[in-house]
């Protein structure tokens, strides 16, 4: 089968989850304590309050939680031309901060597909939309479909017999046959909310650089991660399958590495909804061996600024081992300003 043409004429395939995901506090805090993301607006009320928030704030990338479960349908049901897949690109837009006691509406698409050396990249899109009908975030997740001939013909039977069981059980069933409705809009709210950061526009320049910081993770850490956010490839915690799927040891998933890289921003922001854009090209990985933590440096500094909107960029480094795990990581950014200046 021509996995290429067929998986080329699935690109508008999409479907809503008949079900919606309801985002937990205590869920919030185990998510913010598995990215090391200790910002009191993640652990509190109070602290979420000092920022204007109505409740305990999401991490920035909470909402991959959601879409690990809802995409589910689409790679193992539809996209059956590819054994397994990896992950290379991930891009957050947020529209509206996510906080404890909101119901995400979930709508899929695969929305693009192309070749690069031969190989398939493909690109999902997850809408997320609130009780209102508001889109709350939109995610672009790309990765590259992998068939047998990429990788060990053993690893099938290794993932069998050590991945989680309930999983088929656990998955939301999605609807792909529903009418027409009018397209929703995007909530305003992360764009014309007054940003309450530490940090001001006017104290910026194009260059500066963020504090840097160096994180550990342990094999403990890449565990609970897979259980809190429900990411059940086992590359991350079995040696046997990282080695089927030629990996050096055990490796630090993705994810893991954006979140606490979104936390490393944020806690020197000082205000995680002032976050409108967030994306990473995912160039390499952590090894994390058995007996030994792995290190993660975290740096970063302004790439651009906007006095128009009082909006900046920052490029974020992450290095493992001398490696760099982002090819480009960005993080668009909403600042305070000092309000006796003239706009």
């Amino acid at each position: 089968m021509d996995t290429v043409f067929d998986a080329a004429g699935l690109v508008g395939y999409r479907y809503r989850v008949d079900d919606y995901y309801e985002v937990g506090r205590e869920k919030v805090r185990e998510y913010a304590r598995a990215v090391q993301d200790f910002h009191p607006a993640h652990w509190s009320e109070a602290g979420a309050s000092e920022l204007g928030y109505a409740g305990v704030l999401a991490p920035t990338t909470f909402a991959s939680i959601v879409a690990m479960r809802v995409n589910r349908a689409l790679l193992d049901d539809v996209m059956t031309g590819y054994d397994t897949f990896v992950h290379t690109d991930q891009v957050f837009e947020m529209h509206k901060p996510v906080l404890a006691g909101d119901r995400l509406f979930s709508d899929v698409e695969l929305s693009s597909v192309r070749s690069v050396a031969g190989k398939d990249l493909l690109t999902i899109t997850n809408t997320f939309t609130d009780r209102s009908g508001e889109i709350v975030q939109v995610m672009h997740t790309t990765v590259i479909g992998l068939t047998g001939d990429d990788v060990d013909a053993d690893i099938s039977a290794a993932i069998e017999g050590v991945v989680m069981s309930g999983l088929e059980v656990a998955a939301t069933p999605a609807v792909t046959d529903q009418p027409e409705q009018a397209a929703p809009r995007y909530s305003e709210v992360s764009r014309t909310r007054l940003p309450r950061t530490v940090i001001r526009f006017e104290d910026i320049a194009i260059g500066d650089e963020l504090p840097a910081r160096t994180v550990k993770l342990t094999r403990g850490d890449l565990v609970n991660y897979a259980g809190v956010a429900g990411d059940v490839n086992p590359i991350h915690w079995s040696e046997e399958v990282a080695a089927l799927a030629g990996l050096p040891d055990v490796i630090a998933h993705g994810m893991l590495t954006m979140g606490i890289g979104a936390g490393f921003v944020t806690d020197w922001l000082g205000d995680p909804g002032a976050i409108t854009r967030y994306s990473a090209r995912l160039s390499n990985y952590t090894v994390v061996e058995a007996v030994s933590a792995g290190d993660v440096e975290f740096s970063g500094r302004i790439k651009s600024i906007d006095p128009e909107t009082r909006t900046a960029t920052v490029v974020l480094i992450a290095k493992s081992a001398g490696r760099k795990i982002f090819g480009l990581a960005t993080m668009d950014i909403r600042l305070t300003w000092n309000s006796a200046l003239p706009r």
